[in-house]
């Protein structure tokens, strides 16, 4: 499967990445790379604690657009 994540620097300058489409899916790393790939670990484990608790594996996100 393939998510769409999120990625970016916090103030301490640690890589912080979210899948939006797994509410409480977060995870980190010092660099992009280990943000990344620890990510995969993260959005692994989520999936798996939803489906033991029967909840949607995944929630719908859609874009919209914004006139400024």
């Amino acid at each position: 499967m393939k998510f769409m994540t999120t990625i970016d620097r916090d103030e301490d300058g640690v890589w912080v990445v979210e899948c939006p489409s797994i509410p409480g899916c977060i995870s980190q790393g010092k660099t992009k790379a280990e943000a990344l790939e620890n990510v995969k670990e993260a959005i692994a484990l989520c999936l798996e604690v939803r489906a033991e608790r029967g909840m949607p594996l995944t929630v719908e996100t859609n874009q919209v657009e914004v006139l400024a």
